[in-house]
């Protein structure tokens, strides 16, 4: 339980780290000021993980520990101080989203297990954890969610979380259940955007 708790923590602020440069970034292409694009970076962050701790009953997690709106700013000002360098990294930008995709939907999967939830339950939230919080950045900078656009993304997160129960049910010690999870996550995510793997689109209902 100790080494769980303590892989929660670490795993929460390197996804915070990823998600919120990836959200100022976006923020900076929309040519928001350095206070919007800290909003905008910490709604990513943050977002997911709030939904998914409100759902739970408990405190949102960075109401307890000042470090995630730390994580936002060391954030922030990678983005400033690097910015003429950073902006010919398009690749990065998409690394940065997904490994806190993965990174994310683990998290909240661990927090939901740890809670006693069913897994079920673990597989939604991670979900919500990963998701969500790009949902309300996308909304934020004026955005259709990229969600519910043409990238696999949600379901990455579902596949992570069926690869956790799976290596969960093999036995195989934390570590290795958390390194499946998190591979499975982003390989789905850099196969779906590689090969243009899309779902099908809802088409239009005319009269």
């Amino acid at each position: 339980m100790h080494a769980m708790e303590t892989i929660q923590i670490i795993i929460e602020f390197v996804g915070t780290l990823a998600f919120a440069i990836s959200g100022i970034r976006l923020a900076a292409a929309k040519q928001f000021d350095w206070f919007g694009g800290y909003v905008v970076g910490l709604t990513t962050a943050i977002g997911g993980g709030t939904m998914r701790d409100v759902m739970l009953g408990v405190t949102p997690f960075w109401m307890t520990n000042s470090i995630y709106i730390i994580c936002t700013a060391i954030a922030m000002f990678i983005v400033v101080i690097f910015r003429k360098y950073l902006v010919r990294l398009n690749n990065t930008w998409f690394i940065f989203d997904t490994f806190g995709l993965a990174l994310f939907t683990i998290a909240g999967i661990q927090k939901t297990l740890l809670m006693g939830m069913p897994f079920w339950v673990a597989i939604i939230m991670g979900c919500i954890t990963g998701a969500a919080g790009g949902v309300l950045r996308d909304v934020l900078i004026n955005e259709v969610p990229l969600i519910f656009r043409k990238e696999i993304y949600a379901i990455a997160c579902i596949v992570g979380g069926l690869v956790y129960q799976f290596c969960s049910w093999l036995n195989l010690g934390l570590e290795m259940v958390v390194f499946f999870s998190f591979v499975s996550v982003v390989l789905v995510r850099v196969l779906a955007v590689k090969y243009h793997i899309t779902l099908p689109h809802l088409k239009n209902i005319e009269r």
